[in-house]
């Protein structure tokens, strides 16, 4: 989850609200790819979560990260919360998964570059004080009761709240992993065409990066178990964004929306304010119960955007957020997928030349059968994996048209970090199946062994 945003003025007028996002638009050669992964530590003697305080916890990964690799350290009422170095930074979901947010970069090269040079980091840290980590979409087997809380105040509220506007936020919250990418665009033009594929297109990548067959022990029967817990969350702020496909839509149509989407807080003076179920709006006219009389800046605005969960999101980027968390090669893989989708104005084209006739009811048919059935799911007697197949073909004729050279030259293109995605539809398995073919397998029912043969 985002850290507490800076630098805005007061908001004088409500122009400044798309103003904002539109401040985003950037030309071609200054588009760029940043990456996050989540992933969840462990205590390798019990393999429980790892706790905030102790010689094996959150907080000596951190202090351990600090000291060895000369991270600044970013504190909250005293305590060691997160970590910023080159444009990265390095945060905590609210269940203590460590979160990677890249710098924003030129190429898929050296954002598997950083994703590497991070793995390496936390396990030398993480050999050290004896954790371990896995990159998985939910925690195979810890209940509710057993994940800490992250002493960050926006937690304590979020947690609150939760559990009054849907089933599943907690577990959302404590218990789920990520692997997403944040883009650019060019104009408002350029944004909403790249959002509608984005919208209608997640499915795909939530088939095939689904890695969360597992929950409390037990199978779920479901491939996506964290594409599952997103359905029941909390419907203000989350879903597939119908509007996105209607005409007029634009950076004031997202005003809009993100206007009815409840607060949950206002960030002041290092102090999280509780603003649960408040209005943004009210917030505009100085009527904010949790501060009346006073107005808001832009800066509460850009906490606001980060309060809101669809699918794919909106700041001054674009975010991508379908995906399970999981291994290496897929934490590269994902970027992949998305900057050939949208980055190259023909792959552009054809993704939503693939897309553009479906209906609201088709999207979210895609959405729900994407988490359940992964790519042995259809819908309108369409195949899952015959439409990734046709995505990735897509992703690949972009990333070849945008011919960025790795080490080696061109014959070394970013095309090599699509074949984890190219294996898994000429096998028809996800990392979901590959998972649940080991419980059944060899492993003989013992979800523990997923700790030593998956973690990083």
């Amino acid at each position: 989850m985002s850290i507490p945003q800076s630098g805005g003025g007061l908001i004088e007028n409500r122009d400044q609200l798309a103003e904002y996002l539109a401040q985003g638009c950037k030309p071609r050669e200054n588009w760029r790819i940043g990456t996050e992964h989540e992933k969840f530590g462990y205590t390798k003697d019990t393999h429980l979560p790892l706790p905030y305080e102790g010689p094996c916890s959150i907080k000596a990964m951190l202090e351990g990260l600090r000291d060895r690799f000369g991270w600044a350290e970013v504190t909250e009422a005293g305590n060691i919360i997160g970590l910023v170095k080159d444009g990265a930074n390095v945060s905590l979901e609210p269940g203590g998964q460590l979160e990677l947010s890249g710098a924003p970069l030129e190429n898929i090269h050296q954002t598997c570059d950083e994703v590497n040079a991070h793995l390496k980091e936390v396990k030398e840290i993480a050999d050290r004080i004896g954790a371990g980590f896995i990159g998985l979409g939910a925690a195979p087997e810890w209940s509710h009761e057993q994940m800490p809380m992250m002493p960050k105040g926006r937690y304590r509220l979020m947690t609150r709240y939760m559990g009054r506007v849907g089933t599943h936020g907690t577990q959302m919250m404590y218990r789920t992993c990520t692997v997403q990418v944040n883009l650019d665009f060019a104009s408002e033009s350029d944004m909403v065409q790249k959002f509608r594929v984005a919208l209608a297109l997640q499915p795909v990548a939530t088939a095939l990066f689904a890695n969360s067959p597992f929950f409390e022990g037990k199978v779920n029967g479901h491939q996506s178990w964290r594409s599952r817990i997103w359905r029941d969350l909390d419907p203000a702020r989350t879903g597939t964004l119908p509007f996105v496909f209607e005409p007029g839509m634009g950076f004031e149509r997202y005003v809009d929306y993100a206007l009815d989407v409840p607060m949950y807080f206002v960030y002041r003076d290092g102090e999280y304010i509780d603003a649960l179920g408040q209005s943004f709006r009210d917030f505009l006219n100085g009527r904010l119960p949790a501060l009346p009389g006073e107005m808001p800046t832009l800066s509460d605005w850009a906490d606001h955007l980060t309060t809101i969960f669809p699918e794919a999101r909106i700041k001054q980027y674009m975010e991508m957020r379908g995906a399970d968390g999981g291994p290496w090669r897929r934490l590269c893989a994902l970027p992949a997928l998305w900057v050939g989708l949208l980055y190259d104005q023909s792959a552009l084209d054809a993704a939503w030349d693939l897309c553009r006739d479906w209906d609201l009811e088709t999207r979210e048919n895609w959405r729900v059968m994407a988490s359940v059935g992964g790519l042995h799911s259809e819908v309108g007697g369409r195949n899952m994996r015959d439409l990734a197949a046709e995505v990735l073909e897509i992703a690949e004729s972009g990333l070849k048209a945008r011919a960025r050279a790795g080490v080696g030259g061109l014959l070394n293109d970013e095309t090599h970090f699509l074949n984890a995605l190219q294996e898994t539809i000429a096998d028809g398995r996800s990392p979901a199946d590959e998972l649940l073919a080991k419980y059944h397998g060899e492993w003989g029912g013992d979800l523990s062994r997923i700790y030593d043969e998956y973690s990083y």
